[in-house]
């Protein structure tokens, strides 16, 4: 019986030291709704940030599980507890910074606006009684309720949606007038649907993956792993892939 329990622990321990130990799998927040850098194709998450984050994590010896949400979710996941890390083109402001912790930026962007590919409007769509679309939480949702409603040069109704998929329909079905949101994901939306990109603000917005306000090491991995993409020339092939 000894005799058995021996050989039992020495398989167990070969087992062992032969597989190694078994890596950190982290649960990454998105709301892919974000083309290109976050969508479901064909009931997958892909995108941009999709790719870069595996990358990343490849690179640090550890593993991801995605986790598709809605954008005004993330931050509160990450405070909570249920989510270990964000990337979800999140702009990077001091207002989340005061609750999680942002990596070093990958991407910089500005917002701009939609209208139907019908519509006689250009920039001038912010100006008035028009019904405006934003997703809640974003950037673009702040921008235009701090530069436009509150300065009453926006009369029109907000519209507030969890996803920019019901923003995109709502501007296609004419339900609203206009949209704000980043340009490079405007631009992808105008490539499958009846609407415009007609004007562009300028707000120099960069994108940063969050952690919890306090996980330093995990913000650690997150930027080493971010400079060996860059160094190896993996960013310019994703920026190829998803932008060019």
């Amino acid at each position: 019986m000894k005799k058995t329990l021996v050989t039992i622990l020495v398989i167990l321990t070969v087992l062992t030291l032969s597989s190694g130990v078994m890596a950190q799998r982290y649960v990454v927040g998105t709301n892919a709704s974000f083309p290109p850098f976050e969508y479901v194709e064909e009931g997958e998450i892909v995108g941009f940030d999709i790719d870069l984050v595996k990358e990343i994590a490849e690179l640090q010896g550890f593993e991801v599980e995605f986790r598709d949400i809605s954008f005004d979710s993330l931050i509160p996941g990450l405070a909570s507890g249920s989510l270990d890390m964000v990337a979800a083109g999140m702009t990077i402001t001091e207002a989340r910074k005061e609750v999680v912790a942002f990596s070093d930026p990958y991407y910089s962007a500005n917002q701009s606006v939609l209208v139907h590919e019908e519509s006689e409007e250009d920039l001038t769509v912010l100006f008035g009684s028009n019904d405006v679309g934003v997703q809640t939480g974003t950037t673009g949702d702040t921008w235009v309720r701090d530069k436009l409603i509150e300065r009453d040069i926006l009369t029109g109704e907000l519209r507030n949606y969890d996803s920019y998929v019901f923003v995109i329909r709502d501007l296609a079905n004419k339900n609203i007038d206009a949209a704000v949101l980043d340009k490079p994901v405007a631009e992808t939306y105008s490539k499958d649907n009846p609407v415009n990109v007609v004007a562009e603000v300028i707000t120099g917005e960069e994108y940063g993956i969050a952690v919890g306000k306090n996980n330093q090491a995990l913000l650690e991995e997150v930027n080493a792993g971010l400079a060996k993409v860059i160094e190896n020339g993996t960013m310019d092939e994703l920026i190829e892939k998803y932008f060019e």
